[in-house]
């Protein structure tokens, strides 16, 4: 029965025990998420039906407009990885004296674990005797408490969130400069194509898949921000910094209104849901555009 079947058993099973994970982690937890969404739970007691209230509540409560707000500032500002890191590829990509030590120094921020990086800036926001401050002073000025600003704070944890998404960025640029075809490269040059012309008619085109997948990853991690704003500010001041995320994080397990938290979860999980059918229906195009 082997030998006659196997041409179509062996992917199976090799396929079927990552599609076992797949739905037991992702789609039966986010069945019973939106489930839970209907109901008033502590987490620990008996459910109790409520049916849409949650999500009214939710819809008439101003602090979820406000990490609704905040989840936008992150995809607006995010929006600056992609191109930052092409431009810090192409940069590394030279083939120049110390380029290996500059290199080495931009993989730094991917080595580093996220909550490090919201400690460092910690450290470097602080001010009475952080970087900022001693910046700061070298004008004569006082550093202003960015973490501690309502209007600022999310801006300000942005930034440092920023630092090793653009690495990651960096990091698949750089392996689609690599894989840049030598022959359209050669014919580039024989038609006298040069920096900018090069640039734009030749290796742009082909870092297009690689390109995408940057925005992808970028807007993803905009999406389920979370923890950043835990070890910066923990959705401080008063709640300014929190995105729906964090919420959900803070009513479930401060709050205990497990089915409140799950309103929160499906609505991010809805926005979620129409990029990536967007991005589905663009990758499918974009793979038939290269058969």
């Amino acid at each position: 029965m082997w030998k006659k079947h196997r041409n179509w058993l062996t992917p199976v099973l090799f396929i079927v025990p990552g599609c076992i994970l797949f739905g037991t982690i992702i789609i039966a937890s986010s069945v019973e998420s939106v489930w839970i969404s209907f109901f008033d739970w502590d987490g620990v007691g008996q459910k109790s039906w409520v049916g849409l209230a949650n999500y009214f509540e939710l819809f008439a409560d101003p602090q979820f407009y406000v990490s609704l707000k905040n989840n936008i500032i992150w995809l607006v500002m995010f929006m600056a990885a992609p191109p930052l890191g092409l431009a810090l590829a192409l940069l590394v990509n030279q083939q120049l004296a110390g380029m290996r030590i500059l290199k080495s120094l931009f993989f730094i921020p991917l080595v580093l674990a996220t909550v490090t990086v919201g400690v460092v800036f910690g450290w470097v926001y602080d001010p009475n005797y952080g970087l900022l401050a001693l910046i700061f002073g070298l004008f004569g000025a006082t550093a202003p408490a960015l973490l501690a600003d309502e209007h600022f704070v999310t801006f300000a944890v942005v930034a440092a969130a920023l630092w090793p998404q653009i690495a990651f960025c960096m990091v698949l640029f750089l392996a689609g400069l690599n894989n840049l075809s030598s022959d359209i490269i050669g014919a580039g040059r024989v038609d006298g194509a040069r920096g900018w012309n090069m640039l734009w008619h030749v290796v742009l085109p082909q870092l297009r898949q690689v390109g995408f997948i940057a925005l992808a990853v970028t807007v993803v991690g905009a999406l389920r921000s979370f923890d950043m704003i835990a070890v910066m500010t923990s959705g401080g001041p008063f709640g300014s910094s929190e995105v729906l995320a964090y919420q959900m994080y803070e009513q479930s397990i401060f709050s205990y209104r497990f089915g409140y938290g799950a309103a929160i979860a499906t609505v991010l999980f809805a926005i979620m849901i129409v990029f990536i059918t967007w991005y589905l229906r663009v990758m499918v195009r974009m793979e038939r555009e290269t058969r």
